[in-house]
């Protein structure tokens, strides 16, 4: 195995001007440096990243907590964190936690050491979950909104994006419209559930506990839950279903039941994700710029490690859009009625 000592005896040169070449860290002469990097091509030549890590203290790896892995969310909010990441030179490191507090805290034990900042995703993460985080490592909290100054934040405008699509419903004639609420104790799921009850109430329309099941954000939840809708007497009309996987189960359980989207029930989704616009009917659905969202959590992130976590905190919300589909019952692109 080449090391460092090999490249500075064959390009005649000390193992620190090897290792201010490679590493861009001091000044070379440009004769010097061109010697150093074809010697080190020739002999092929990788920097151990462990023993680099040890002296500058940076591993140029970026730490990612989420609740899962699975679905295209989170694929896509992975895919944006990933690019950013890549271009500025670092790599990630993920890992699935679980949502309750014990959980998000071994994860973090895992990773002190192995990163230099974290990026953790958990609707119950609050800024007392931080505390066994040394306190120089930079924090990015991903759709929660934590106590205190411990961390940065990235949210989810759900409130305003859960109350147009609603009130769009609304504006098409709906007045029982169920919702398929997603995890207990969630951020998210809350907000959502915020902004669907701010539309009945601006509209002056009373809510029924009976049109508001839990779902769990998965598709097997959605479908079971519009399956117990399709129970209740009189039926909504509509549901809107606080994410995308709920909705395309609760389609797949209304068409096996014989109910029409949207002649006899309308439905509407939460997320955009990739496969909502090729679902039949196309999903009307709150737009979340997922990609984006996972690309800005890394830039935060990197704002904090640059400046060595003395920074002002960042409390940052993206914007949500309608995006409506044949699903509800309305023209393709029609924008909701105020």
């Amino acid at each position: 195995m080449v090391t460092i000592k090999d490249v500075a005896r064959e390009a005649g040169v000390s193992v620190a001007t090897v290792s201010r070449v490679l590493n861009g860290s001091g000044p070379v002469s440009a004769q010097t440096g061109e010697r150093i990097r074809e010697v080190a091509g020739r002999l092929r030549y990788v920097p151990h990243g462990g023993a680099r890590s040890l002296i500058t203290r940076k591993t140029h790896t970026l730490g990612v907590l989420l609740p899962d892995l699975y679905g295209e969310f989170f694929s896509e909010v992975i895919r944006g964190m990933d690019d950013t990441a890549q271009r500025q030179g670092f790599h990630l490191l993920i890992s699935r936690a679980h949502a309750d507090k014990h959980g998000i805290e071994t994860a973090m034990r895992a990773m002190r050491g192995r990163v230099d900042g974290v990026v953790a995703m958990s609707p119950d993460l609050d800024a007392e979950s931080l505390l066994n985080v040394p306190s120089m490592l930079p924090v990015v909290v991903l759709c929660s909104a934590p106590r205190g100054d411990s961390a940065d934040c990235l949210t989810i405008d759900n409130y305003a994006g859960s109350k147009a699509m609603v009130g769009h419903l609304i504006s098409l004639g709906h007045k029982r419209i169920a919702i398929i609420t997603g995890a207990a104790r969630n951020y998210d799921a809350a907000e959502r559930m915020r902004g669907y009850r701010s539309a009945l109430r601006q509209a002056a329309i009373a809510a029924d506990g009976a049109l508001a099941v839990q779902g769990g954000f998965t598709e097997s939840g959605g479908y079971a839950a519009a399956l117990q809708l399709l129970a209740v007497t009189p039926r909504p009309t509509a549901i809107f279903a606080a994410n995308d996987s709920m909705a395309i189960g609760a389609l797949s359980a209304l068409r096996e039941s014989g109910v029409r989207v949207p002649e006899d029930m309308a439905i509407a989704g939460f997320d955009d994700i990739p496969l909502a616009r090729y679902m039949d009917p196309p999903l009307s659905t709150v737009r979340v710029p997922t990609y984006e969202l996972g690309a800005r959590a890394v830039e935060i992130l990197l704002h904090g490690i640059r400046n060595q976590n003395h920074h002002a905190r960042h409390r940052e919300r993206v914007s949500t859009e309608l995006v409506v589909r044949r699903s509800c019952g309305a023209v393709p692109g029609r924008s909701p009625q105020r």
